[in-house]
């Protein structure tokens, strides 16, 4: 059983066990197998098979050494496997892999019941051999084998002897009665045939002195005997006796030939006697002889019989032995293998693999555990998805919520800062996650920091607020610091929480309230006198101016001049002051961006010649919700401001304005730098601030009405550096009606701003 793709609902694929191993344990069993059917019928047949068959005995020794080697390198096959697996288990064993102990019990108790009864029945199974091959070759069946032989061969030469007694009888009386003679002939054959009845022959045949057959006489039942030979003529007539056995079909012939002598002692002719032995006999002879030849060669070979025999048995109790081994190994795997997927499962499931499944096994125990594990898994998937989509949505509503937020474990380890707390405090999360926080917040400001969370810890039922300013960026940032204690359902605490909230702006707006409340007072109450004045200057200088001497007459004017041109110039303060007291409410249109910014730099060209206005405007900008009068006044007092900077350095410089469309974040940015003398933090913290200028004859209100214009318009206008020198203003236009979509080559500069 094995991690596989799942199909369904829920279900999620895991890695299965490689094709190449699946087909190598497939391979391998299918070879065992064929290996011990292949052995055990080959041990069967050698040892079911008569050893004393027609095929001869050394072909039966040839075919035993064949099948014991052949069992041997079956044998050595089942061996080199099954060693392979237990090396393989007690290297699995030492290196305390899961499950191998298990293996290696199942397979110690598959060997030891296996073992005892193997042993047993081979030592039995040798004692019957034993017993049976002494039974074989006892003294007794050997002396009868001897005598059925003795017995055989005393027939035949009781046969022979016989033959050669009837043989000379008639050479001895044809001699004395003459009938050799020529003129004889029919007398001599009338006389054979009666001497051939009379001892009983199968055939009698007369040879002359030319080797000639005279007369022959056969028995009926024995026709068609063969020829005499002429090498048994030869031997006859130079005066020996012959005799020869032979077969002739399924019977034998004992024949035998004599000399027939004259009385001087000259071979006159030769008489052939055949003698035929029944068929009944002649095959009970052979079987006889052919059963003692065979006995005394196993005789011979009885040792290595028997040594094969045993052998024979010795393998079939190995294989037994390693049968069990191997099926001790294999059944253990099957055993193991899902619990060591399950295993292998719970580790994957503590690495956060929701997703890991295991195969349905086919026992029905197993796979209730199997299927259990699944639904586990499941289950657990389906809550984890739940939590990461809780932790993303929570993460996601941290990581866009203008407020920082910071929180600390109950080991007073940060464990969490969201994108604006990384903004405010100028900190990076991986740096600080799970350092304590007195380490990081260090420092006389950080140590205030430090005491509020010692104080909310301190009194963890209700929150403590503060208020901080951080200088981390290139302007300080003035924050409302809220601490809680965090707590669970049942009131412990867990950690603190910090809020930071930027009231930077909410600050500044209510400054610039509070400056428009006092300009709009300080214009009230000092534009009534202003034309009282003025007024009674000019009728002093009517009145008076005819009647004073030269003199007194230069110095009364000078006087008028002096308190007329200052009404004038308060007058001109009272003005700034209503127009920022009182700021009239736009009306957004659409419309192009570029053209507004270029009509109030063409003002700026002709006004300060010695300075360089460049202008890079987007070609693919889309209109823009804009109020033409108020927004070409803002970029006036902002071009004012960048004019006045570069003239604080002396030298001749340089404008550079830029309009560029974000079309990833619906955006028209505008870009004001100058090259001038630059700001501090400190003055780009307080530049938008009412009454605030560097400048000696500054009133401090230009960039509070641009900063109030941009804010009507929704516009975000931030200053930042400009490297080498001078400061940069961007301003950023939200675009809501905009009836084009950029094209790629406005989203590429979108992307590169």
């Amino acid at each position: 059983m094995s991690a596989s793709p799942q199909t369904g609902e829920g279900q999620r694929p895991t890695v299965p066990l490689p094709l190449d191993e699946r087909r190598r344990r497939r391979r391998e069993s299918w070879l065992i197998a064929a290996a011990a059917a292949v052995f055990v019928l080959l041990s069967w047949w050698e040892i079911a098979r008569d050893p004393s068959g027609n095929t001869g005995l050394l072909s039966n020794n040839v075919v035993s050494f064949l099948l014991i080697n052949v069992n041997l390198l079956l044998l050595i096959l089942l061996i080199f496997l099954v060693t392979r697996n237990v090396v393989k288990l007690v290297w699995e064993r030492r290196r305390g892999i899961f499950g191998s102990r298990l293996r290696t019990r199942l397979v110690v108790a598959f060997v030891g019941l296996t073992l005892a009864p193997s042993i047993l029945l081979f030592l039995v199974a040798q004692g019957f051999l034993q017993v049976a091959f002494e039974s074989w070759f006892q003294s007794r069946v050997e002396s009868a084998l001897q005598g059925s032989v003795g017995i055989a061969q005393s027939y035949y030469q009781f046969a022979a002897n016989t033959a050669f007694r009837s043989a000379r009888q008639i050479a001895r009386q044809s001699e004395a009665l003459g009938l050799w003679e020529p003129s004889k002939i029919e007398e001599l054959r009338g006389w054979t045939e009666a001497k051939r009845q009379e001892y009983g022959l199968a055939s009698v045949e007369l040879w002359d002195q030319a080797r000639r057959s005279l007369v022959r006489a056969d028995a009926p039942e024995a026709p068609g005997l063969p020829s005499v030979s002429a090498e048994a003529g030869r031997t006859v007539f130079s005066g020996n006796n012959f005799a020869e056995t032979h077969r002739w079909g399924r019977a034998d012939v004992v024949r035998v030939g004599v000399p027939v002598r004259r009385g001087d002692g000259q071979v006159l002719g030769a008489v052939w006697v055949a003698f035929v032995v029944p068929r009944s006999v002649a095959d009970t002879v052979r079987a006889i002889a052919r059963s003692y030849e065979e006995y005394r060669q196993l005789n011979v070979m009885r040792q290595p019989i028997k040594n094969s025999y045993i052998l024979t048995l010795a393998l079939l109790t190995l294989v037994l032995i390693f049968s069990a081994t191997w099926f001790g190994i294999r059944q253990a795997r099957n055993i193991t293998r899902p619990l060591l997927q399950l295993a292998e499962g719970t580790r994957e499931i503590a690495k956060g693999n929701w997703s890991y499944r295991i195969e349905p096994a086919t026992d029905e125990e197993v796979a209730v555990l199997v299927e259990s594990f699944n639904q586990m898994t499941s289950e657990l998937e389906k809550t984890n998805l739940e939590l990461v989509e809780r932790r993303n949505y929570v993460e996601n509503l941290l990581a866009n919520i203008a407020a920082g937020v910071v929180s600390i474990d109950s080991t007073g380890c940060i464990s969490s800062i969201n994108p604006a707390a990384e903004r405010m405090l100028g900190l990076k999360f991986p740096q600080v996650q799970g350092r304590r926080f007195e380490d990081v917040f260090t420092g006389p400001l950080w140590a205030h920091l430090a005491e509020l969370v010692q104080e909310v810890q301190e009194q963890p039922h209700r929150d403590v607020q503060r208020q901080m300013k951080f200088a981390t960026g290139e302007t300080p940032v003035t924050t409302l610091v809220t601490a809680r204690v965090l707590q669970d359902g049942r009131g412990a605490a867990k950690g603190v929480m910090l809020f930071f909230e930027d009231v930077t702006h909410l600050l500044r707006v209510q400054r610039m309230e509070a400056w428009r409340e006092v300009a709009r007072r300080l214009a009230h109450e000092i534009k009534n006198p202003l034309t009282p004045i003025q007024l009674s200057a000019q009728r002093l200088h009517k009145r008076l101016a005819g009647s004073l001497t030269q003199d007194d007459r230069t110095v009364f004017e000078e006087c008028i001049r002096v308190i007329v041109q200052q009404v004038e110039e308060v007058k001109r303060l009272v003005s700034e002051f209503s127009r920022f007291a009182r700021l009239p409410s736009v009306r957004l249109e659409p419309a192009d961006l570029n053209i507004i910014v270029e009509e109030a730099l063409s003002l700026f060209r002709q006004a300060h010649p010695q300075l360089l206005f460049e202008f890079a405007p987007d070609p693919l900008l889309p209109p823009v919700d804009i109020d033409r009068d108020s927004l070409k006044r803002a970029l006036v007092n902002i071009l004012d401001n960048a004019v006045a900077a570069c003239a604080a350095v002396g030298e001749s410089g340089k404008v550079t304005v830029t309009t560029l469309w974000l079309a990833e974040w619906q955006t028209v940015r505008l870009e004001i730098a100058d090259t001038g003398c630059g700001m501090t933090a400190e003055v780009k913290a307080r530049l938008f601030e009412p009454y605030f200028s560097t400048k000696k004859d500054g009133t401090g209100l230009g960039l509070a009405i641009a900063s109030s214009i941009l804010a009507e318009h929704q516009a975000y206008i931030r200053v930042f550096d400009n490297l080498p020198r001078g400061s940069r203003f961007v301003i950023d236009f939200p675009v809501r009606s905009a009836g084009m979509s950029a094209s790629p080559g406005a989203r590429a500069q979108g992307a590169s701003a």
